[in-house]
């Protein structure tokens, strides 16, 4: 596959490959693997986070070429089936480094004899500021308790809950945890309407999930939200925790290279635990433009950038 284009970012996770992949926030993004061999332990299409791999390409040291468990597939069979490109033998350190001290940017993969055309097209590419990532990985009709997969729970015969669910690019994992809470899910496409959210009948609480690109394209999602909270609870994760950031009246920042891994410290202001945590964002809340009223619930160890909040007077809370 050639000339393929994405901004190129780094995780620092060693194992979940195949969960990193399929995670629909890495649409339009070249992911590159810091942990030196990859596809030790083969794919299993019951790991996947979502439909197949969203990632744009991959970028490894070495790849693995050993044998794998019995029902499992190679990762390079895995990823040419899927037609999805990938590079090894890379100075993945050198390149990390690079990414560190210089931020989060576009890169492209290309035959050498198409040099000229990928300059130009590279420089021609949208920042991913200016791209909108959520079609094609999102929901554009409501799903009563989709179905998941046979290495997830399925939806419980007597719920003790329902939420209503924008799919901005949801992982299975998390409608997986919702229900094995008790929880039914109704998953909503990102074009859901407050009013239409507020008509229906014997909902809990609004989700708003993880998802790709910047928050700050999505005007119509904040007014959703905003006109949810107060009147429904509002939850988010990732892109739904910034939707929440801007519908609370704060701010999303880019970051200069985002939080991509497995091993990311963060300390919950209330308790004072710290949690080692996954994560994946390349957008945060602005602290300084955060209303008074709004509280920070989670914070960055490294970094002491805000991983949550909550306003428990309107029952509002995102990480």
């Amino acid at each position: 596959v050639s000339l393929e284009a994405g901004e190129a970012v780094f995780n620092t996770g060693i194992p979940g490959y195949q969960e990193i992949l399929t995670d629909p926030s890495y649409n339009g993004q070249i992911v590159m693997l810091t942990s030196p061999m990859i596809g030790n332990y083969g794919i299993s299409a019951e790991d996947n986070e979502s439909s197949g791999i969203k990632a744009t390409a991959l970028l490894i040291r070495k790849l693995y070429r050993g044998p794998v468990m019995e029902g499992r597939i190679p990762l390079d069979r895995y990823l040419a089936d899927a037609g999805i490109p990938a590079l090894e033998e890379l100075d993945t350190r050198a390149l990390t480094l690079h990414l560190r001290q210089h931020g989060s940017q576009n890169g492209i993969l290309f035959y050498p004899e198409d040099r000229k055309e990928a300059e130009e097209k590279l420089a021609a590419f949208p920042l991913i500021t200016e791209r909108d990532l959520i079609d094609g990985v999102s929901v554009k009709e409501p799903v009563e308790n989709p179905f998941l997969g046979s290495g997830f729970a399925t939806a419980p015969d007597k719920p003790i809950r329902h939420f209503a669910l924008v799919d901005y690019g949801i992982k299975r994992s998390i409608i997986d945890c919702l229900y094995r809470r008790g929880a039914a899910v109704t998953l909503l496409p990102p074009s859901v309407t407050a009013e239409e959210i507020l008509a229906m009948k014997g909902i809990d609480a609004l989700f708003l999930s993880n998802g790709p690109g910047d928050p700050a394209l999505l005007a119509d999602a904040v007014r959703m939200a905003r006109e949810c909270i107060g009147r429904l609870p509002v939850q988010g994760i990732c892109l739904g925790h910034q939707i929440i950031t801007m519908a609370l009246g704060g701010r999303t920042v880019k970051m200069k290279f985002g939080h991509h891994g497995s091993n990311h410290p963060v300390r919950d202001c209330l308790s004072g635990r710290t949690f080692v945590t996954a994560q994946n964002h390349g957008f945060m809340s602005d602290r300084d433009s955060l209303p008074v009223n709004v509280s920070i619930w989670f914070v960055n160890a490294n970094d002491g950038s805000v991983e949550g909040l909550y306003k428990d007077s309107l029952n509002v809370r995102s990480v």
